[in-house]
């Protein structure tokens, strides 16, 4: 009776292809390291809509052969197409002007119908004035940013701003006017308001499973955009499709339900294969320059923080699904406490729950999620190359020291800074 147990344990723990001991298993997926069994048990979510599968295909073909380019060069530069990458991004923008064009002549046209017409013509200069309202470029504002998330600025954090103008002084740009703290295993850099400030997202799922080395690798990642100038970074390109995505939306074809939706549906065909074509068109003269952004991006994070912590910011996004459901566990299980003072020992606990099980994860499993990536092509999204090939360029290429260090003693102080936003962030998110 023992014999066939101990049988079936060494079955349950070898590969059922090759024979070899199975890696993982328990928490994690078991494995095999060897013929690759059961590396991906799950299947990826397959993007909707053409444009967004477009967008996938060719993030992925455009960051392997960026990745085989910088790879054969042996450098930043080499074969990335200065000169090519120069006249899309011309290109780009004359796309982007020609799309505004099309918002200021219906705007002009508008206001044309309601001053100048007769009859019903200033009423239905009505139309083509509130679609130009609807599609103009907004800037948003710092106080709308800010209104329903925590905030840090520089006289409540000063140690945080120091370093965060630190690491921004190191890649070659400037620092931010505030920093919006969140749940999101996430991190972000983007400009607000006429004046352009910059804001840093913060979202305490990352920053918290990060060492404090690595988050000095994620922020000189984030700065690094403004460095390297992304073509859609630019406020042309950027608002040019957010307004290409704003008739997406609203010529996007109805549930057929009665002959009238067929009759509208036929009606927007043209104009919507016209905006999927000039959607697609700008992602092709615009994609493989942010490809190439994402790269320069990382090595600037290599530069700042370490080669060994800006692969290990790489390594936190590919478990990104796992730090996701560590969070969602802690949700879940706040439902089921009633008592108050329990709740708030959960709220003071949740971010060093979370950043224990972050440092959990085994080796293995990260091994195991490249492959996934090698796989799946994976990427954080359509503007990103695949993560697998992003964390072989840092750890394969040319080993970088920290020029921007951050110790022990000031970590702690930068924590300090975070304590009362990290409270607030917990509640909201132990809410539910």
């Amino acid at each position: 009776m023992t014999e066939a147990i101990d049988e079936r344990r060494a079955a349950d723990t070898a590969c059922p292809d090759c024979g070899t001991a199975l890696t993982g298993g328990g928490a994690y997926v078991a494995w095999c390291a060897g013929c690759g069994w059961n590396t991906d048990p799950g299947a990826a979510e397959e993007p909707t809509g053409r444009i967004e599968q477009a967008r996938r295909r060719l993030a992925r073909r455009y960051g392997e052969q960026l990745f085989a380019d910088l790879t054969a060069a042996g450098g930043r530069d080499g074969a990335t197409g200065r000169t090519g990458r120069s006249g899309s991004a011309l290109l780009a923008s004359g796309l982007a002007l020609a799309v505004h064009g099309i918002t200021l002549a219906l705007l002009a046209g508008g206001i044309a119908m309601i001053v100048a017409g007769e009859g019903l013509v200033p009423f239905l200069g009505a139309v083509p004035l509130v679609v130009a309202l609807v599609l103009r470029p907004r800037f948003g504002s710092l106080r709308k940013e800010t209104a329903d998330r925590p905030v840090l600025r520089r006289p409540d954090a000063p140690e945080l701003f120091a370093l965060l103008d630190e690491v921004a002084g190191a890649v070659g740009t400037t620092g931010v006017a505030a920093v919006v703290v969140d749940a999101d295993v996430n991190a972000s850099v983007h400009t607000c308001g006429v004046r352009q400030r910059r804001v840093l997202t913060v979202g305490l799922g990352l920053w918290e499973a990060l060492a404090p080395q690595e988050r000095i690798a994620l922020l000189g990642h984030e700065f690094g955009h403004y460095a390297h100038h992304d073509t859609r970074h630019l406020l042309l390109v950027s608002h040019a499709f957010r307004s290409l995505d704003t008739w997406a939306y609203a010529l996007a074809p109805q549930p057929s339900a009665s002959l009238l939706d067929d009759l509208v549906n036929l009606s927007t065909a043209l104009p919507r294969l016209a905006v999927e074509g000039v959607t697609t068109l700008l992602d092709h003269l615009t994609l493989r320059g942010s490809q190439r952004s994402e790269y320069l991006a990382d090595e600037a994070a290599a530069r700042v923080g370490g080669s060994k912590a800006a692969a290990g910011v790489t390594d936190r996004l590919l478990c990104a699904e796992i730090l996701v459901g560590s969070l969602r566990r802690e949700t879940i299980a706040a439902r089921t406490r009633r008592n108050g003072s329990r709740h708030e020992d959960a709220v003071e606990g949740l971010w060093r729950r979370h950043a224990e099980r972050a440092a959990a994860v085994p080796a293995s499993e990260y091994e195991r999620l490249r492959r996934v990536g090698e796989l799946r092509g994976h990427s954080v999204d359509s503007t990103h190359p695949p993560t697998h090939l992003r964390h072989r360029l840092l750890s394969g290429g040319e080993e970088h020291a920290p020029r921007v260090e951050l110790d022990a003693e000031r970590a702690a102080r930068v924590d300090a800074e975070f304590d009362e936003v990290r409270r607030l962030v917990a509640r909201e998110l132990l809410r539910g």
